[in-house]
């Protein structure tokens, strides 16, 4: 304020006016650089929908669907996520650094919140290629459906030599625009199954997760609370 109209404030009434504008203090959230504007964004979405009717005016007797995949690693670092506490004490969590993981790849449906995971130890070309066929063996067995598969440009999932199966159309995200990946969303609900944990090894940490992954499949509500983006749902 003092820079730009000349007033000086103390900082306590300079809080009073800015709440009183509706303004809260906030860590912004990390948008790459080269994140896609506004209007790119506005055009993939369109892009999306005209690839939809056109799928849909091919195969009028098919049911078109998108899901969306991705990929999260997940290891013994730790994971510290906040806590309630007694006002004026500060509470602690456990943690042990080392360098292990798993990663896990999710499928969800955000038209309805159906989900599919699997833990893998590698992201790769071959694990991406073992993810797919049992997504497709589960979801879509008899390929009544054309799913449109929302991905983004990692090398695993642009390679040539990954064989996609039949009914599966990939649909590669635009680069560093998270904001588009509904599968993005989901992983906060794994996390924080394992949040504040101290896990002896990846055993202990895979027991954890394959029970919540479990839980999250069985409760689409609240996985599609998180996924149902409003501009897929419309198209």
């Amino acid at each position: 304020m003092e820079t730009y109209f000349g007033i000086c404030l103390h900082p306590s009434t300079a809080w009073k006016y800015l709440r009183r504008l509706g303004l809260s203090l906030q860590v912004p959230r990390p948008v790459h650089h080269q994140s896609a504007t506004l209007e790119q964004q506005a055009e993939f979405k369109a892009g999306l929908a005209g690839h939809v009717a056109w799928l849909r005016s091919l195969f009028p007797n098919r049911e078109i669907v998108i899901w969306a995949e991705d990929e999260a690693r997940l290891g013994l670092q730790p994971i510290v996520r906040r806590v309630w506490a007694p006002i004026g004490e500060r509470p602690s969590a456990h943690h042990s650094r080392r360098y292990q993981w798993v990663y896990t790849y999710g499928f969800v449906h955000p038209a309805t919140g159906a989900s599919y995971f699997l833990l893998l130890p590698r992201a790769n070309v071959s694990m991406m290629q073992m993810a797919l066929e049992l997504f497709a063996a589960q979801v879509n067995p008899h390929r009544q459906q054309l799913i449109i598969l929302l991905v983004d440009q990692a090398a695993w999932h642009m390679s040539q030599k990954l064989q996609v199966p039949p009914g599966i159309f990939f649909y590669p995200l635009l680069p560093y625009t998270l904001q588009l990946q509904p599968t993005e969303c989901v992983w906060s609900l794994l996390r924080e199954a394992i949040a504040n944990q101290v896990f002896d090894n990846l055993d202990a940490l895979e027991d954890v997760l394959v029970k919540r992954c479990q839980w999250l499949m069985q409760h689409p509500v609240i996985v599609q609370g998180k996924v149902g983006f409003d501009w897929i749902q419309a198209i």
